[in-house]
């Protein structure tokens, strides 16, 4: 009897261990059996509870007065799968008759404490069916990615959100984006993620970043063009919108638009031509674009007009001929001047890191989703990384970005450099790869004078 003890004991703390160190491993040792048992034995009181039952229907009442039996009891949404992961529980509920996944969604909260969870999302799978995501743990505490997370042509993987799943760069679906933040808030770690993951892509990365190019320069091997001040940025896009324009008139040659062509052979964009044929994707990053927007003289000023409409272009009309945008930015309002706004209606994904006021928030989720600006100003400093991300939907969720380290990217982009593509039209723009650098003197710091 005494070695039973001694083993019950052991498994307590070292469950207690796990649950305190490594969640993750206590999660799938023992937090999924315990969770389990927990959702099928509470299910019908919680549900209950939660105002989530109707009422028997009449016949059933009317059956048990005829036959004097007890009242039926009300009815729950009937449970159809209940499926454990790496990181919680997914619940699959049909509805009845006269239930709404609203109803559901607005429960959420109360759900994760009656179900001793950490957290609960829904969605709506179709009409009558809905989909609770249970957490057991704080995923984005310590961010571990899926060792086997999908990709695909232009959809790759940048972060976790807070049910567990995996958060998805699809450009071919959402074709330009907005990520803003503050200072030290994880907005550059999100960047290099996303370069790293599109090195080993068949696709182009062009580069503004003029901040004298600190950010993207030491990735300059998997880079076609990259540009470090206004001027070269300025430049740089009208060679884009040219190329674009090449890319257009390629599309019209292919179409060959005839009675007899069937519908699926009409080319309206790059995906629609033969692979032959096909021009090499572009992403283009932007880095700080407020550095692009500022200016206090005339000729400056004149710059950035050029600059902001030739991005508004782009974004525009440059999904079709695959090009594709993601600007960056600490702030991206109307204060930075005219065609600001006109610029950020065409950037369908909104990632909003930390900032240091609601307003930066509303210039980000206000036009769309104005619970995601409120959430957006309770990111605490102690979490880098952690953002909050939607589109023109309306939905969005909180992420975190797992850390990637400037050398680490360097890493990914140096491995894949011989997919760098070859692009004509950007030829002039093409990072130099110089030999190792020679050291810049600093001038030092004036001694004080002697009295």
């Amino acid at each position: 009897m005494r070695w039973l003890i001694a083993a019950v004991v052991l498994v307590a703390v070292l469950a207690g261990l796990l649950r305190w160190r490594r969640p993750a491993w206590y999660w799938l040792s023992f937090g999924v059996t315990f969770a389990t048992c927990r959702v099928l034995g509470r299910y019908r009181a919680v549900m209950d509870a939660c105002g989530l039952t109707v009422p028997p229907p009449r016949w059933r009442l009317a059956i048990a007065r005829m036959a004097n039996r007890p009242v039926p009891e009300p009815r729950a949404p009937r449970i159809l799968r209940l499926r454990p992961t790496r990181t919680g529980l997914v619940l699959r509920l049909g509805l009845r008759p006269g239930q709404d996944a609203f109803d559901v969604a607005a429960s959420c909260d109360r759900l994760r404490h009656s179900f001793g969870m950490f957290g609960v999302t829904s969605r709506e799978i179709r009409s009558g069916v809905v989909e609770l995501r249970m957490t057991g743990y704080d995923v984005l505490r310590r961010v571990q990615m899926p060792a086997r997370a999908e990709r695909s042509t232009m959809r790759v993987p940048v972060a976790l959100r807070e049910d567990g799943d995996v958060h998805y760069r699809d450009y071919r679906t959402t074709p330009h984006a907005l990520t803003i933040g503050a200072t030290k808030s994880g907005k550059s770690v999100y960047q290099r993620n996303l370069v790293a993951e599109l090195s080993a892509q068949e696709v182009a990365l062009v580069g503004i970043d003029c901040k004298q190019g600190v950010e993207l320069f030491p990735l300059a091997r998997r880079f076609s063009a990259l540009a470090d001040n206004p001027d070269t940025a300025a430049d740089l896009l009208d060679a884009l919108i040219a190329h674009m324009e090449d890319v257009y008139q390629l599309i019209r040659a292919e179409q060959r638009i005839t009675a007899d062509t069937p519908d699926a052979d009409i080319a309206a964009d790059i995906w629609d031509l033969p692979d032959h044929l096909r021009p090499v994707p572009i992403v283009l990053l932007v880095d700080e674009v407020a550095e692009l927007a500022l200016f206090s003289t005339k000729d400056e000023e004149k710059r950035r007009d050029r600059i902001i409409t030739a991005l508004a272009r782009i974004a525009q009309l440059g999904r079709a001929a695959g090009i594709y945008l993601e600007i960056c930015g600490q702030r991206f309002g109307s204060e930075l001047g005219k065609g600001i706004t006109m610029l950020r209606a065409q950037l369908s994904v909104r990632t909003a890191h930390r900032v240091n006021d609601e307003t930066s928030a509303n210039m980000a989720f206000g036009d769309i989703a104005p619970d995601a600006a409120l959430a957006t100003v309770q990111i605490p400093v102690s979490a880098p990384g952690l953002a909050i991300t939607g589109d023109a939907s309306g939905g969005w969720s909180r992420i975190r970005t797992p850390h990637t380290s400037l050398r680490a990217a360097v890493d990914a982009c140096n491995k894949h450099a011989h997919l760098t593509p070859d692009l004509p039209a950007l030829d002039a723009f093409r990072p130099v790869l110089a030999s190792p650098a020679v050291p810049v003197a600093i001038p030092a710091p004036a001694a004080p004078a002697t009295p």
